[in-house]
């Protein structure tokens, strides 16, 4: 088993400048007398003048950063398409125009930190999670060729969000590599709850036996403990866990896991801080063993991520509409 950043405001349209324009006025005056009036250029030029409406100007034409996760593409297969909403801050995306989740807040926990690994001081750290004390995070799982599991979070994370934005959703991660680790399992919890989430998934993927296959949704238990108190949650959380396990098999074709939740691909924990310590409907998806070579091959395949992504991504959608 592995285990939620600054609003930006939606882009302001270009202000179009207008074209030079050169109004020219003659007039003849008939008869004996012989007259004229001169013309003159109204509208400017030189410095005054501008491109044609439409025509990005030096400074709008400026390639995106790379280091900017929005921009970055997948490093596989079947990449996400980027967001044409906006020019991005880290974690937070800008309030869709329009779409059916129009006026829905979305958070979005990829599990773990790239970095966490070089911070094994701080992720070793207790926080409360209501039932006990239990570390800030891990570092996560990877397969047996080195590829992470919070690298795989992190890009289906992506393409979750690109997929959610295009339904009008606003979408808020809780870590996007921005930072040097965590954050912690009480925070992530904490992030959902104080952007008044209508969802919180948190993506990870497991770490188990070779042999050991499929995904699993893990959905909280009734804790009522110290800070933690999950009963009203319950329910909801439960509705929108069978949505995403539903569409996760759909769309991806992957089993639910044979070796937790008896084959029905949902698991009911109350050992979790991001779970315990949630206000808000929450649920984790386990998208595969890393550790088995049939599931390490889907988990590294860009194509199948943006399944997973999509079949997650139909579960909020069906969870959200109703």
């Amino acid at each position: 088993m592995s285990y939620v950043g600054p609003d930006f405001d939606p882009p302001q349209p270009r202000r179009p400048r207008r074209r030079p324009l050169t109004v020219a006025v003659a007039a003849l005056v008939p008869g004996a007398l012989l007259g004229w009036l001169v013309y003159e250029a109204v509208g400017g030029s030189g410095s005054g003048a501008s491109e044609a409406v439409g025509t990005p100007t030096s400074s709008s034409s400026a390639p995106a950063s790379a280091s900017d996760p929005r921009t970055t593409r997948a490093t596989d297969d079947a990449k996400p398409s980027p967001s044409p909403s906006p020019t991005p801050s880290k974690t937070t995306s800008a309030p869709a125009a329009s779409g059916p989740l129009k006026g829905k807040v979305v958070v979005i926990d990829p599990g773990h930190n790239p970095s966490n690994f070089q911070h094994t001081a701080e992720i070793n750290k207790k926080v409360n999670i209501g039932t006990n004390w239990k570390e800030c995070d891990t570092t996560g799982t990877s397969t047996n060729s080195g590829y992470t599991e919070a690298k795989f979070t992190l890009d289906v994370a992506h393409r979750l969000r690109t997929l959610l934005e295009q339904q009008g959703a606003t979408v808020k991660l809780t870590q996007d590599g921005d930072r040097p680790y965590g954050p912690c399992v009480d925070e992530r919890a904490r992030i959902g709850n104080n952007a008044h989430a209508d969802a919180v998934v948190s993506v990870h993927a497991d770490g188990a036996g070779a042999g050991q296959r499929g995904f699993h949704v893990i959905l909280p238990g009734s804790v009522h403990a110290g800070a933690a108190d999950t009963r009203p949650i319950v329910a909801s959380s439960a509705d929108l866990g069978e949505r995403i396990a539903g569409s996760f098999v759909r769309v991806t074709g992957s089993a639910p896991s044979n070796y937790v939740g008896d084959d029905t691909g949902l698991v009911t924990r109350k050992d979790l801080g991001g779970l315990n310590l949630s206000t808000v409907p929450k649920v984790f998806i386990e998208c595969g063993n890393m550790r088995d070579t049939k599931d390490a091959a889907q988990l590294t395949s860009g194509a199948w991520r943006q399944k997973a992504a999509q079949g997650i991504s139909e579960g909020i959608v069906s969870f959200l509409r109703g």
